[in-house]
């Protein structure tokens, strides 16, 4: 099994959900008392909160490839970036890196695709919905199209995810604004919803809607497993 390099921490909430699939789906395949091979970087998130409220992308993208990088001379062979938004920069890091990087979008698209669908809404930092990381792969390679929330939902979907979901606050009333925000997404031609920050399967389950969720960082746990063992 190849050696998995994570670089994390953006938060570490949603981090600990990759260790944790990541090394039960590797039990479950390889049986006994397996567990992944793998090297964690978990950014102090504060750090990089900075960067992004700032807009100094730049200065982002260089701290990613450099832990890239630190992570491959390490003995990474193959990387994931634990996080919808940092994806902003990951063929920047996959270049840097020189090892092959798993992007999000990649196990998104094949699940999304299964299911038939054509036209999904997304959930996410204010980065990720204006972003084309998780848009333009979707819709070249499965032609399927996002529709992101309106203004207001936006908002307070952002808002939730910095003030509360990142610093381990999990509240009911924020449960059932995201259950209505989804049932806008649905009333506008949604017929799933892409849940494209990894904090928000942490407050958000399936029986929240009565369309299908992505869960994005599941889904991305269980393809780096796929890609470690082929």
């Amino acid at each position: 099994m190849k050696t998995i390099g994570m670089i994390g921490g953006m938060s570490w909430e949603s981090t600990a959900v990759y260790y944790r699939v990541i090394n039960r789906e590797t039990q479950q395949r390889l049986g006994g008392v397996h567990s992944a091979p793998l090297l964690l970087w978990s950014f102090d998130f504060a750090e990089i909160d900075v960067l992004q409220s700032a807009a100094k992308w730049d200065e982002a993208t260089a701290r990613m490839v450099e832990v890239g990088r630190l992570l491959v001379r390490g003995g990474a062979e193959l990387l994931i970036i634990c996080c919808n938004t940092m994806h902003v920069m990951a063929a920047e890091v996959e270049k840097g890196a020189g090892v092959p990087l798993l992007h999000i979008a990649t196990p998104l698209g094949a699940a999304i695709a299964a299911k038939n669908l054509r036209r999904v809404g997304v959930l996410g930092t204010k980065y990720t919905m204006k972003a084309d990381f998780l848009r333009n792969p979707l819709a070249r390679d499965h032609d399927i199209s996002i529709i992101a929330p309106e203004e207001d939902d936006a908002r307070e979907t952002h808002r939730i995810i910095y003030e509360e979901l990142a610093r381990g606050c999990f509240l009911a009333s924020s449960r059932e604004y995201f259950r209505r925000a989804i049932a806008r997404l649905k009333e506008r031609g949604a017929e799933g919803v892409i849940l494209g920050c990894t904090e928000l399967p942490l407050l958000i389950a399936p029986e929240d809607a009565d369309i299908p969720l992505f869960d994005t960082a599941e889904l991305h746990a269980l393809a780096a497993v796929d890609m470690a063992l082929a």
